[in-house]
């Protein structure tokens, strides 16, 4: 049973060493990515990418069903209330 602890123990050891080894190893990549990054002239929007550009803008509501006051742009597949009018004037939206 001696055996089992003494080994514990030296995993609990190397545990221990490697977590310092990892953090030291850390520190010298950051440092080298550093002076690599000033010597080059690289700024971290230069990794980033450019951004990503800002959502569209949603289309403005022309038709209105004056039931249930749902809304609709005139783009895309009719809604239920208005997809079987001839004349869809009655809905329009007073702009």
């Amino acid at each position: 049973m001696s055996d089992l602890k003494e080994l514990l123990a030296q995993r609990q050891e190397l545990e221990t060493q490697l977590e310092a080894a990892f953090k030291e190893e850390r520190l010298n990549v950051l440092d080298e990515i550093s002076r690599k990054m000033k010597l080059h002239k690289i700024t971290f929007d230069d990794i980033r990418g450019p951004a990503t550009p800002p959502a569209k803008a949603k289309s403005p509501a022309k038709y209105r069903d004056p039931v249930s006051g749902n809304e609709w742009s005139g783009r895309g597949k009719p809604p239920n209330w208005i997809k079987d009018e001839p004349d869809r004037s009655k809905f329009l939206i007073d702009g």
